[in-house]
């Protein structure tokens, strides 16, 4: 019969396309060991409920600011779509992904991603990239900020880059292969132990302080993506310690800000002023806020959020539903990560001071 020879061809391809699809799914890094960063871009695409307020930025957002507090202490909702070194051609096009599912009232901008505007590591263009739906946005964000030794058709098909993997297949790649398990708390980072800051390396100084063009091109292009869409943009510098944040920098983001009416907070100058204790707030040596500093961080947020149109959805039957049970997961978390590091006195040593 002839129409057995086109129905076998079919069949042929479409097993091939599963097969191909299992072995790079396979193959693709799973991200729960140690570095858990690769998924905070997929899990935005889990969210059931809108958000007032979306973070956009590097590290200096996913690991400083704790969305549940935010909630808790004030009814917002809000999701951080920050990744390790995001840049800020990355995080446009993240924005503009955004969009598509949701239009917030208010984006927080992070603006520590301005100091650099080239990638210089594949490993935080594929934690921020492959996990983006496939549509222009990811297109364009990864022909903005993929280097020179990428290629599209392997973000296109992965299991061209990550094929060597064979032989570094971990139980992992097992365990999570048709999903991975959930690591972030609407993109926070959550660590609860404590390293204090020490000694961090000396400022160097620089022959230029100017931002890249680049850099200042994708700031007015969010700019102008949030004046379109009637959102609310606040400029924000985190208080983070290293890498330096120099008063040059300072000076051009005040006045950028001054000239396009837009509210800018420095939580690194008000750090005393939110209550940041640098010996006790950060996991890191000053570099990342751990969930108390991020705590301190959020409440210190929080009214400036709803002066810039956030609402208080406290009593909003459904949304309290739904933020209860990440209450649920991120106190679960909180609570076996303190008393896990407790076992190495990590805790004890600066709590018993106060």
């Amino acid at each position: 019969m002839r129409w057995k020879k086109p129905v076998c061809v079919l069949l042929l391809a479409a097993v091939g396309v599963t097969v191909i699809a299992g072995l790079q799914r396979l193959l693709m890094p799973k991200y729960m060991g140690q570095v858990v960063e690769g998924n905070l871009t997929s899990e935005y695409y889990e969210e059931t409920t809108p958000h007032d307020v979306v973070f956009l930025g590097n590290c200096e957002v996913y690991e400083n600011i704790s969305p549940i507090v935010l909630w808790r202490e004030f009814g917002i909702t809000s999701y951080i779509r920050g990744n390790a070194q995001q840049l800020i051609a990355q995080s446009y096009y993240i924005l503009e992904d955004t969009l598509k599912y949701e239009t917030p009232g208010v984006v927080v901008f992070n603006v520590s991603a301005m100091q650099q505007f080239d990638q210089n590591n594949e490993s935080y263009n594929r934690m921020t990239l492959d996990g983006m739906r496939w549509s222009a946005s990811k297109w364009n964000a990864i022909r903005a900020t993929m280097m020179e030794d990428e290629h599209m058709m392997e973000y296109i098909f992965p299991i061209l880059r990550f094929h060597s993997r064979f032989a570094e297949l971990e139980a992992d790649d097992l365990t999570y292969f048709m999903k991975s398990g959930k690591v972030a708390h609407n993109g926070y980072y959550l660590r609860a132990d404590i390293r204090p800051a020490g000694d961090l390396p000396v400022e160097r100084r620089r022959s230029d302080y100017s931002f890249d063009p680049r850099s200042w091109e994708y700031l007015e292009r969010i700019r102008a993506l949030c004046e379109n869409n009637g959102i609310q943009l606040i400029l924000m510098k985190a208080p983070s310690l290293y890498p330096a944040w120099y008063d040059q920098w300072e000076v051009q983001i005040e006045e950028y800000a001054s000239e396009h009416n837009l509210q800018y907070i420095n939580c690194l100058e008000a750090a005393d002023e939110i209550g940041i204790d640098f010996s006790q707030d950060t996991y890191d040596g000053g570099l990342h806020m751990n969930v108390y500093g991020a705590e301190k961080l959020s409440r210190y947020l929080g009214p400036f959020l709803l002066g810039a149109g956030a609402d208080d959805h406290r009593d909003d039957a459904e949304l309290a539903a739904v933020w209860a049970e990440k209450g649920l997961f991120y106190d679960s978390m909180k609570a076996q990560q303190e008393e896990e590091f407790a076992q190495f006195g990590y805790l004890k040593q600066f709590t018993t001071e106060e």
